[in-house]
């Protein structure tokens, strides 16, 4: 019996050590500084990621997305830290673990080269801001509202409210297109009429209904010119400036408008025609 107590097994200590009442106090205060540490590090990264959040939502001409993404950084730097100081509390040498964490970290990265791929895309992403959150974009073939960007994935709604998944590596890799980066846009139509009618009475009709909306913009002034001969038709280009978010509903009630004034006007929209000629048997 004492040469199994004498049995050293841990730290220089032998199981006579271990079963000391001086022995069990220290180790039982150790688990409550653990525990102390630990609930410290969740509430003080926690805080950190409210306290980066809410400096985002209070100044607007900051960026909610960058510092949604720090917040997070700093919630888990913080929660890291908690557990080194809970290895050194128990007095575990933590630049070897630091090392050996290292180790594992390649081995793990090498595994995993894609997900790692969208989360350096991610932070590519959260930094120069190609797209932020609630920008209406086209990403990879899909178009929507952005509802979410994280290390490794960006959520999208789309016009159907759907929702869209797209790996961070597919959008930093491919063309962006952001249609709410710049608060205007360009309307364009084609109206075409019979080769009958009065083209200065044409355009000034096309004019007039389309500046009749509040949504279209006098400056820059519109352009409105013949842009092609066909084989039945005069059709004229029509582009006009406008609000970015007005732009689809803009573009789309236009096309009726313009319609119904030229027939108000007596103005010809004609259409392809074809003629049968019936041989004779």
């Amino acid at each position: 019996m004492d040469k199994l107590l004498n049995t050293v097994i841990w730290n220089g200590k032998t199981i006579g050590d271990l079963l000391t009442l001086e022995f069990l106090a220290s180790i039982f205060g150790n688990v409550i500084a653990a525990l102390f540490i630990i609930i410290a590090g969740f509430v003080i990264g926690g805080w950190l990621r409210k306290r980066l959040t809410r400096l985002g939502e209070t100044n607007t001409h900051l960026d909610i997305t960058l510092f949604n993404f720090l917040g997070n950084i700093a919630r888990y730097i913080a929660v890291g830290f908690a557990f080194l100081f809970v290895l050194n509390t128990f007095g575990v040498e933590t630049t070897s673990f630091v090392a050996v964490i290292g180790a594992a970290g390649l081995a793990i990265g090498l595994a995993l080269q894609g997900t790692l791929s969208n989360v350096a895309a991610g932070v590519m992403i959260v930094f120069f801001r190609p797209v932020k959150i609630g920008d209406f974009v086209e990403v990879s073939g899909q178009m929507g509202t952005v509802k979410d960007i994280t290390l490794n994935f960006i959520e999208l709604a789309s016009p159907a409210n759907v929702q869209i998944i797209i790996p961070n590596a597919q959008v930093w890799g491919n063309t962006i297109v952001n249609y709410s980066t710049f608060p205007t846009r360009r309307a364009e139509w084609t109206f075409g009429v019979g080769y009958g009618a009065n083209l200065k009475n044409v355009e000034q009709v096309i004019r007039d209904t389309i500046l009749a909306d509040p949504r279209a913009k006098a400056e820059p002034a519109p352009f409105i010119q013949v842009n092609n001969l066909g084989e039945s038709s005069v059709d004229f280009l029509v582009r006009v400036w406008c609000d970015s978010g007005d732009f689809f509903q803009f573009q789309a009630d236009m096309k009726r408008q313009v319609k119904e004034a030229l027939d108000q006007a007596g103005i010809d929209i004609p259409f392809p025609t074809r003629t049968l000629i019936q041989s004779k048997a």
